[in-house]
Order: structure tokens, then sequence, then C-alpha cells
């Protein structure tokens, strides 16, 4: 069996754990091996197999990962759930004090509570939602 057969084996062998796992390092060692096999199919020895997959897979994962590790870790830019109503402005439709009261946000009636127990809000005054405590909206 030709040289650049096996180079694809060990691609599709290295794609399995890909798939398996998540980890796009197995990608990027891939993609390696499938350089490899392409320079072994146009002709090149050995040594410039083992060169081209290393440097292939090294260079990937030097610049891929990095940029992949960027956009996991940032914050999705759409707020969904409870997120997306903190900070929204409320509507005040029954007193709201440090014991209760109601709210109306973005069209929905809230039970909602004052974040300082001392300060009272009247119907009709706009209140900021500071945080959502199980089905409450705290507000200031």
């Amino acid at each position: 069996m030709d040289t650049w057969v096996w180079w694809l084996v060990a691609a599709v062998g290295l794609g399995i754990p890909l798939v398996v796992t998540a980890m796009p390092e197995f990608g990027m060692l891939a993609a390696g091996a499938v350089a490899a096999a392409v320079t072994s199919a146009l002709g090149g020895g050995a040594v410039a197999q083992f060169v081209v997959f290393a440097a292939v897979s090294v260079a990937l994962i030097a610049v891929v990962r990095p940029i992949a590790n960027r956009h996991r870790d940032r914050r999705p830019e759409l707020a969904t759930g409870v997120d997306a109503i903190r900070g929204r402005q409320a509507v005040v439709l029954e007193r709201v004090d440090g014991q209760g009261g109601r709210v109306k946000i973005g069209g929905e009636i809230w039970s909602a509570r004052s974040l300082d127990t001392e300060r009272s809000f009247d119907p009709g005054q706009q209140v900021d939602v500071v945080e959502i405590d199980g089905a409450t909206a705290v507000v200031m």
C-alpha cells in the first residue's frame, strides 16, 4: 500500500477522537496528516512527509487554537432569559417597597421588591431592574 494511503488512514484515525471528544487539536493533527499524504502523493520522501506533518500541525495549533479560545471565552452578545431582564427599565404598577409590589417589564407583569428596603416607588414611576431573585425583580 502506498504511503499516502497510510497518511489518510492516520487522518481518519485522528478525526475520530475529534468527533468523540470535541477537541479541535485532533482536527489540526488530522489536517497535518492530510498535508503529509499530499506530500507523499507528490513524491516527497519520508523525512519531507514528517516535516510537513509536524509543520502544518504545529502551525495550526499555534495560530488557530488561540483564536478559537478567544471566541470560546467571549460572552454571548445576545442576552436571554434572566440575563436579558437585568438592567432594563420597568414601570411600577403597584407600590413597590422592601416587602413587595408589582412592575411591568417589557409587557410582562412581575412581582418586585425594592433593593433598598427603606425606599418605595409609587405606581407610574420608572425603575431599573437590578437583579432577578427567583420570580421577583429587585428594583431601584
